[in-house]
């Protein structure tokens, strides 16, 4: 059966291509479109698709606000489509957080003119999401911030890796973590220009320090370095100090920030001294850095399949026996505490 899949977007122009684009596929099928969420709101009770096609600045309702409204009386697998300014950044990453799966970006020019190198990200996209899992927005747990001490923790490096649904995956995670977590790097695979705010929105929220890493920045207690987007992360040490090393090079994995390069190189260096951990994503990128830092004796922990929403990176690691332990999402940090104890 093919992928139906209806298209929000209050533009014409729009409408028509990401209909062109998804209907070259011949697993997808558009059964529809909306310019707006009063029409969009219609058209899925009489359609019932699989996956919706959504943009962000909408007339009437603006897609966040119509987003929240369906995760909350009818979740379904929801793409947004937004541009790559830095408002539009915020305003995709408050989509994902109110339950969209995953964004595609549109480019800064004309549509038309960035039809070709929207294609193959936005029917990938759309067939993950078939394959995600949605809950209903209100349902969601509140987090616990764990406000215990970890012990003898300076010399040692957590590593996280995560893509499809990894922003509030590793939301959840680091807000659980406490005050003093080890030092903490991380690549989760979305665009250059999302990073900052996400990063800025996670030091918000959590008792460590969240932010973009920059060439040289130290791997110290308390803080968590996010790889900048279309740059290689690795850690390097320099007599007792661990610090990040951020440069260009081919993609590895498919990506750029690749997991793989990040955690390959944390075993290297750390060995046993490290955690990692792999969560929610499509594709395997990470999974062979995973069994390296499990090879050089570190820890290393999966997300599990039923809490994943797209359980493709962490079921590969799993696979090629890679984790150590497969846990649900809420209690990754503690599983984080426990191996460093």
């Amino acid at each position: 059966m093919p992928i139906r899949v209806l298209i929000v977007d209050d533009s014409a122009t729009a409408r028509a291509v990401l209909h062109d684009i998804l209907d070259s596929d011949p697993d997808i099928v558009v059964v529809g479109t909306a310019y707006d969420a009063f029409i969009a709101r219609d058209k899925i009770i009489e359609l019932r698709p699989d996956v919706i096609c959504l943009d962000v600045e909408m007339p009437r309702m603006d897609g966040i606000t119509f987003l929240k409204r369906l995760m909350h009386y009818m979740p379904l697998p929801v793409v947004m489509v937004s541009s790559l300014t830095q408002s539009g950044a915020k305003t995709t990453l408050a989509a994902l957080e109110a339950g969209a799966v995953d964004f595609v970006a549109k480019p800064h020019s004309y549509i038309f003119d960035g039809k070709e190198q929207m294609r193959n990200e936005l029917i990938t996209k759309i067939k993950s999401a078939s394959k995600a899992k949605v809950i209903q927005h209100t349902l969601r747990e509140s987090i616990q911030v764990n406000t215990s001490s970890l012990l003898e923790t300076t010399n040692k490096i957590l590593a996280i890796g995560a893509s499809t649904g990894g922003t509030e995956a590793l939301k959840d995670v680091l807000m659980r973590l406490p005050r003093n977590a080890p030092g903490t790097v991380i690549v989760q695979h979305m665009p250059a220009d999302f990073v900052t705010p996400f990063a800025e929105r996670l030091n918000t929220l959590c008792s460590i320090e969240v932010r973009e890493a920059c060439n040289g920045d130290s791997i110290i207690p308390g803080v968590a370095l996010i790889a900048p987007g279309d740059y290689h992360m690795v850690v390097r040490r320099s007599g007792a100090r661990y610090y990040v090393e951020i440069g260009s090079g081919e993609k590895i994995s498919g990506h750029r920030p690749s997991v793989d390069v990040m955690m390959h190189s944390v075993a290297k260096i750390a060995g046993a001294n490290a955690v990692g951990v792999i969560l929610t994503g499509m594709g395997r990128d990470g999974a062979k850095g995973l069994l390296a830092m499990r090879n050089a004796g570190a820890k290393t922990i999966g997300q599990d399949e039923m809490s994943c929403v797209v359980y493709g990176m962490p079921k590969v690691a799993f696979e090629l026996g890679a984790v150590e332990r497969q846990l649900p999402l809420h209690k990754i940090a503690d599983g984080i505490v426990e191996s460093l104890s």
